[in-house]
């Protein structure tokens, strides 16, 4: 029976808001499987340095960045690159959540978290593949993975910004795909519904974390492992003809076709 192995020994990655959720357990699923990895920060430098040290392995870095900001988003990929030597795969998994109900928020409000999610969710991990994918197509290999959400396509009534950005991100990847295909370079996208992390546990401890895991019939959501495992497959080269697809894992809560 064929049974894919991942084996990334000569592989570089960068995952950006690498230090917590699925960011770490993305981080720690490619350092276990021999790759050498980039942990992308905003302000949370010791959790990023105290996670490098634990990972197995030599030659990861940490790197700063906000990611709203163009030319930091330059900055880092160019330092991520001098301590890899090159960057085979980057996951674009930072993101930003703020509640904005439209009939709660004034405009003045409105305006500034719409353009804050969208600077950070969609132009951050649009700046950051394009100065990845400028080596990456020198190489004629390479994986992009973005983090989106199944909000991109049920929507997100107090939220708006955020669901507009990753369906932004999907139509995004789809697009990169298409235009990456003859360089070798796979674009894919990993849509979650619901994850286990510090940021949702007071959520999910709270009384509607009992309703949100029901929105599952497998009465969970997800961990992170799970994201992580799916973005090591698409990082594969069994994964390669997946280039353009959105992946959905939301344990079938939220189904489309």
């Amino acid at each position: 029976m064929f049974a894919p192995t991942f084996d990334f020994q000569d592989k570089t990655v960068l995952v950006t808001g690498g230090s917590r959720g699925i960011g770490q357990a993305t981080v720690q699923a490619f350092a276990a499987v021999g790759a050498r990895v980039a942990i992308h920060y905003h302000d949370q430098k010791q959790v990023a340095r105290a996670l490098r040290s634990t990972l197995p392995g030599s030659g990861h870095c940490i790197v700063q960045a906000d990611l709203a900001n163009a030319d930091a988003v330059e900055n880092m990929v160019h330092f991520a690159l001098t301590v890899l030597g090159k960057i085979d795969i980057l996951v674009n998994n930072a993101g930003i959540y703020q509640e904005h109900p439209l009939d709660q928020t004034d405009y003045q409000n409105w305006r500034k978290i719409w353009q804050h999610t969208v600077d950070v969710n969609l132009m951050g991990a649009v700046n950051t593949s394009y100065c990845v994918a400028q080596q990456m197509m020198e190489h004629r290999w390479g994986r992009i993975i973005n983090i989106t959400s199944r909000g991109a396509f049920r929507g997100e009534p107090t939220a708006s910004a955020y669901a507009a950005s990753k369906a932004g991100l999907n139509a995004f990847s789809q697009s990169l795909a298409q235009h990456l295909a003859p360089y070798n370079i796979g674009v894919m996208a990993i849509a979650p519904g619901w994850v286990e992390t510090d940021m949702s546990r007071k959520v999910l401890d709270s009384p509607m974390g009992d309703e949100i895991r029901q929105q599952s019939p497998m009465n969970r959501v997800a961990k992170p492992e799970e994201i992580a495992e799916t973005a090591l497959f698409l990082a594969s080269d069994s994964a390669a003809f997946l280039t353009g697809a959105i992946v959905d894992v939301n344990g079938a809560s939220y189904l489309r076709s």
